[in-house]
């Protein structure tokens, strides 16, 4: 049976990945900057595409959410949200 490619864990064994710099170095905030040099509209494509979907029991999809802030860059918006673990059981395990 051939090994899997390690994707989430693959550096899990590298010495000091916590480190910024060795983090970097192995590739860490490449997906961070691809996002950065997208048009809005293709990263929100790329987590339709992707399946992300939130955390919560409705599982509700990312990109719905995202397409939902305003595109106009023109005036000053504001996001609110709210981070409230009060539904029960969302930090039961903690």
């Amino acid at each position: 049976m051939s090994e899997q490619p390690q994707l989430l864990y693959k550096n899990r064994y590298v010495p000091d990945i916590k480190s910024l710099d060795t983090y970097v170095k192995h590739g860490g905030y490449e997906s961070f900057k691809k996002a950065l040099a997208m048009e809005p509209d293709a990263v929100i494509n790329e987590i339709k595409v992707s399946g992300l979907r939130g955390r919560g029991g409705a599982g509700f999809p990312t990109h719905i959410k995202w397409s939902a802030v305003p595109k106009n860059r023109d005036v000053e918006h504001y996001l609110v949200i709210n981070a409230d673990e009060g539904e029960p059981g969302t930090a039961k395990d903690r």
